[in-house]
């Protein structure tokens, strides 16, 4: 079923393609602001369902990244028995203590969450689901 104002999803559709090209059409030639404006149309719908120019390129990697065998010390550490206990900001700390530095604490919590390594380590309850009352009739009873 569909409302009263509208012509059905294919056909609403279709006319909001057929005025989005109107719009681009026209805006080549008296701008996207008077194009708009001539076709009632905002936009910000104008830009947000403009096509992409081309596939992007991939961000290039910073110049002061954590390299790949930076990351595996910082995950020995962590994974080392001497630290399986402690959080990423403990470890931090002894090891700054003993004038070990390997990267900064949100780092770290970059690299063993690639790793599906940071995880919540406690149990957590679950409440039990609970059914509705509902009354049954077992027999005849009813007494006049």
């Amino acid at each position: 079923m569909t409302s009263k104002k509208s012509l059905g999803d294919d056909a609403d559709r279709i006319i909001r393609e057929a005025r989005l090209n109107a719009a681009r059409t026209l805006s080549e030639e008296i701008g996207i602001t008077a194009a708009c404006r001539a076709l009632n149309m905002s936009r910000a719908t104008f830009y947000r369902r403009r096509e992409a120019k081309g596939d992007s390129l991939p961000r290039p990697t910073p110049a002061r990244a954590v390299s790949v065998d930076e990351r595996k010390a910082v995950l020995d550490q962590l994974n080392g028995e001497r630290f399986a206990d402690q959080s990423p900001r403990q470890v931090y700390s002894k090891l700054l203590d003993e004038g070990n530095y390997l990267c900064r604490v949100r780092t770290t919590y970059r690299i063993l969450q690639q790793n599906q390594s940071s995880q919540e380590r406690r149990n957590q309850l679950t409440h039990p689901k609970y059914k509705k009352q509902e009354l049954l009739a077992t027999g005849d009873d009813w007494v006049a």
